[in-house]
């Protein structure tokens, strides 16, 4: 029988199974004979080297011995139980002739006591047990499954082959083995419960955790988080891939866990699944929060215990040689609430933080554990929870820009691309242009709102069981801008809010009105360029109705800055102050997570819940707008904060005014500026133009757009569409009617 595993001479002898002639013979791992049947086993090319398989199963070194007699062969207790025969058992025995390239270059042992005495200890060196096995087995074969018996610094050990390489050999599911050699590398496991700790296993020239040799992000389905993924490799991992060795000289430990926060669906646990998929470590715990708890008292905390109980084990019994075990906690903040926040009566929330703590960083703490945490709600997690040595490394994963956003696109739309389902005249990058503040989910909606427009277009309702043809399903890209219309971004700038409160456009006011847009922009650009204003505020103030807010939310849209928001006493109508508090700071928190933010507190009067009589105010409200006024962003942020009021007196008592860099004054329009904007309208004849625009000095703008829209009605009613599109001219003898009951209301 020829094969990869050696060879066997087709001659079989047959022999009675007897005992090992000693005790100390036992643990060469030699089976004997008697002297005369010792050459039947000689192998040729070898000095002295005779080699046997006995019952067709593993081979064994032969050695000759004045107590066995001929036709007999001695096998310990270990060798007779790999063998399955039993003493006194007549078995073939047939002379084994190993084949070329036959030197085991990777040998795995798990470790165990032959007989372990109560909860006896022992500490293994894996450098000179590794030594004294290569010397003291030399050019004995070992077979995947075999156990072998050997005396180690006074204790008796067995241990068993899990893993016998040749080098250049393939994976096979026939059972592996090969020679000792003095290139043979030895890894040490101990098994479970033994009580063996092995350490200095250090003979590896790196540690190899990650499955492949590099990574590409696209691949693995992340866009638009280069950056992100390489901090988290630098913090993490950079320590793992050198051998434990050299992290023992340099002084320090693997980092143990990390956090992952930001918006919603920007990728996080994306990240964090993939991160565990790349690992050569065990298969990542991928845990969600509020499946910890247990009703039962101690349950919850055993079940955190329970995480961590595998890379105990696997410690203990491997030591530095440890693989890796990733827990994946999704939505961390709603078990590790901050101690003493929550008022259940049960405690068991503290409990967590306490026994999560412990783990990571107790007296007894892991270092083969990497805990990544993912939580939209960072200021909610156990400040004990973040410092160094515990979840120390923390990404923020935020909005993707416009190159991210390519990437995601890129990501979502290759299998049609490839399949030939997506049309010629989508442009990606211009997708990408548009869908700013999507984030990575929000643009796998897009494209999923896309493709079932196309998927629509097959279909008749009239008869739905109609068979398709695939090669008429195209994704165009009008296909693709009607999905912007389907899927609204949760977080940054809400473009549609704001152009509600310019439905009439911005209209040419005049010199003063551009002067305050040209200073407002310059203030933009200054929050945008200069490292010394990360904050600048700025309040509008004038008349109602002269286009303060108009004014605000053009700088807001043409600022460009990804996350522009509008504060107003309308979204929060009914609303209790504390929560009204609460929802302006959550605005606040939002934008603190933008590179570059603009939020506008409209009506501040009217967030304040002033009365003009008393006079009454919200003080609540009041101290926390002060305090967000005055707050400076986190380190690389900027926030720009533009505030609306009609009632600069009242905001002056209060010393509201003081918090605002700059203030500036929006006036009515005179003469000249009606003027400008009657006839951009085109809405009277050019005889009318100036007499109408004397009538509307010191007009606010808003009025002014109510009078048109009342007097293109006509004085019997009616649509005022041929008055806009330029066909007919408004009367003015109605145009001044009307501005009498305007200036009566």
């Amino acid at each position: 029988m020829a094969s990869r595993f050696g060879s066997s001479s087709s001659g079989s002898t047959s022999m009675v199974v007897t005992n090992t002639p000693s005790q100390d013979l036992a643990l060469t791992n030699f089976a004997y004979c008697s002297p005369s049947d010792l050459p039947k086993f000689a192998v040729p090319g070898y000095n002295n080297l005779y080699l046997a398989s006995v019952a067709d199963s593993f081979v064994f070194s032969i050695s000759a011995h004045e107590g066995i007699r001929n036709g007999y062969i001695g096998l310990n207790s270990i060798q007779r139980r790999c063998a399955k025969v039993s003493a006194a058992d007549s078995t073939p025995v047939t002379r084994f002739v190993p084949p070329e390239n036959f030197e085991l270059a990777l040998l795995t042992l798990e470790l165990d006591f032959i007989k372990r005495v109560g909860g006896r200890t022992e500490q293994v060196d894996a450098v000179i047990l590794a030594k004294q096995l290569r010397k003291r087995f030399m050019n004995q074969v070992m077979t995947t499954g075999q156990k072998v018996l050997f005396e180690f610094h006074g204790n008796n050990y067995s241990f068993t082959v899990s893993q016998a390489a040749i080098e250049g050999q393939e994976k096979s599911n026939s059972l592996e083995r090969g020679m000792i050699s003095d290139d043979t590398y030895i890894v040490f496991e101990a098994s479970r419960d033994s009580g063996i700790k092995i350490v200095n296993q250090r003979e590896a020239a790196t540690s190899n955790i990650f499955k492949q040799k590099e990574f590409n992000l696209q691949s693995l389905g992340i866009g638009g988080l280069s950056a992100e993924f390489a901090d988290i490799f630098r913090r993490a991992f950079a320590s793992r891939v050198f051998p434990p060795h050299v992290t023992s000289k340099l002084g320090i430990k693997h980092v143990k866990g990390m956090l992952l926060h930001g918006p919603p669906g920007t990728g996080k646990t994306l990240i964090a699944r993939q991160i565990g998929k790349v690992l050569n470590g065990k298969e990542p715990k991928i845990v969600n929060g509020p499946e910890v708890l247990s009703k039962f008292v101690g349950e919850t905390e055993k079940n955190v215990r329970d995480l961590f109980a595998d890379a105990e084990q696997d410690e203990r019994a491997r030591g530095d040689e440890s693989d890796l075990h990733v827990i994946i906690f999704d939505e961390i903040d709603a078990i590790c609430k901050s101690r003493g926040s929550t008022r259940d009566g049960t405690g068991v929330h503290d409990s967590i933080v306490n026994q999560l703590l412990t783990k990571i960083d107790g007296v007894e703490s892991l270092n083969n554990v990497l805990l990544i945490g993912m939580t939209n709600r960072k200021d909610m997690l156990d400040e004990a929870l973040l410092r160094p040595g515990r979840l120390e490394v923390q990404v923020e994963i935020s909005l993707p820009d416009e190159n991210g956003r390519l990437q995601i696109l890129q990501i979502h739309t290759s299998k049609m691309k490839e399949n030939s389902f997506l049309a010629p005249d989508v442009n990606l990058q211009e997708l990408a242009a548009r869908t700013k503040n999507f984030s990575g989910a929000e643009l796998e909606g897009v494209v999923k709102s896309a493709v079932s427009f196309a998927l629509n277009r097959q279909l008749s309702l009239d008869d739905l069981t109609k068979p398709v043809e695939e090669d008429n399903i195209k994704v165009t890209m009008d296909d693709f801008l009607n999905a912007l219309h389907d899927v609204i971004p949760m977080f940054g700038a809400s473009t549609d809010d704001l152009e509600r409160r310019r439905l009439h456009g911005m209209v040419e006011c005049g010199d003063r009105h551009k002067h305050l847009y040209q200073r407002a922009m310059l203030l933009v650009e200054q929050v945008k360029v200069s490292e010394g204003s990360p904050l600048f505020t700025c309040l509008l103030e004038g008349a109602g109705g002269s286009g303060k807010t108009a004014l605000a939310a053009t700088i807001g849209i043409d600022s460009d800055f990804p996350y522009v928001k509008i504060v107003s006493s309308e979204s929060m109508l009914g609303v209790h102050e504390s929560t009204k508090c609460a929802n302006i700071i959550k605005v606040f928190e939002d934008a603190y997570k933008s590179p570059l933010s603009v939020i506008i507190l409209d009506d501040i009067e009217r967030l304040l819940e002033y009365a003009p009589i008393g006079p009454r105010f919200s003080n609540l409200i009041s101290q926390t707008l002060l305090v967000l006024l005055k707050r400076l962003p986190p380190k690389g942020k900027k926030l720009m904060i533009i505030g609306t009021t009609s009632e600069l007196g009242f905001l002056d008592s209060i010393r509201f005014c003081d918090t605002f860099s700059g203030s500036y004054h929006v006036p009515n329009l005179n003469t000249n500026d009606a003027k400008k904007v009657l006839e951009q309208l085109n809405v009277f004849a050019d005889e009318d133009i100036d007499s109408a625009a004397e009538a509307l000095n010191d007009m606010p703008i808003k009025k002014l757009f109510m009078l048109i829209e009342m007097a293109a009605q006509g004085e019997q009613g009616g649509s005022a569409e041929a008055i806009f599109s330029g066909k007919e001219k408004i009367n003015i003898s109605h145009f001044y009617d009307c501005l009498q009951d305007v200036v009566r209301l």
